[in-house]
């Protein structure tokens, strides 16, 4: 039998996460998921809440910094905010994850992994609106909006993605929405 990490627990739960929701990170059936024992559950994570903590953090570290850090790499800040909303809006499975946070946000070990998630995401856009010639009022409601928007895509493209028929004209006319200087 293969020894299981850490890491392939926390990426079964965040496949688990996805699918099910908060309720589908349980022990027993990620093991059976990953030909694994529970024990080995146990053996990396002192109960399934550890489990749950160590899969949030793993997502805000995936989703939230490593994409910062892909976006960061690009030098002007409108290709940024172009690239950053490409890559949100891409993977649908990704997408699923962030509703699944969003559906659980009164969950005890949810609820402040998603207010460090979101304020660091609209923190983030903030700045981009900032080093884009917006004053700092401005540039708060339009990260506002933005994540707005990115919530509402994510939601259309899980449920009902015939709906979205050309993601890259609707990234585009995002982009010039809220670039909008009325």
């Amino acid at each position: 039998m293969t020894r299981r990490t850490q890491d392939d627990w926390t990426g079964v739960a965040l496949r688990a996460l996805a699918e099910g929701g908060v309720a589908a990170v349980a022990v027993e059936p990620l093991a059976a998921r990953l030909g694994a024992t529970k024990g080995s559950a146990y053996w990396h994570f002192p109960n399934r809440e550890a489990l749950l903590k160590a899969t949030l953090e793993r997502w805000e570290r995936e989703h939230t910094e490593a994409v910062i850090e892909i976006v960061d790499s690009v030098p002007e800040p409108l290709e940024k905010l172009r690239l950053l909303f490409a890559t949100v809006l891409e993977n649908v499975e990704d997408s699923a994850v962030e509703l699944a946070m969003l559906a659980a946000k009164d969950h005890p070990a949810v609820a402040p992994v998603l207010e460090r998630v979101t304020d660091r995401r609209i923190g983030y856009l903030e700045e981009l609106f900032g080093e884009l010639g917006f004053a700092a009022d401005v540039a708060h409601q339009r990260a506002v909006l933005a994540y707005s928007v990115y919530l509402g895509q994510a939601q259309l493209l899980s449920s009902t993605p015939q709906v979205v028929k050309a993601r890259r004209a609707l990234l585009e006319e995002t982009l010039a929405v809220v670039m909008c200087r009325a």
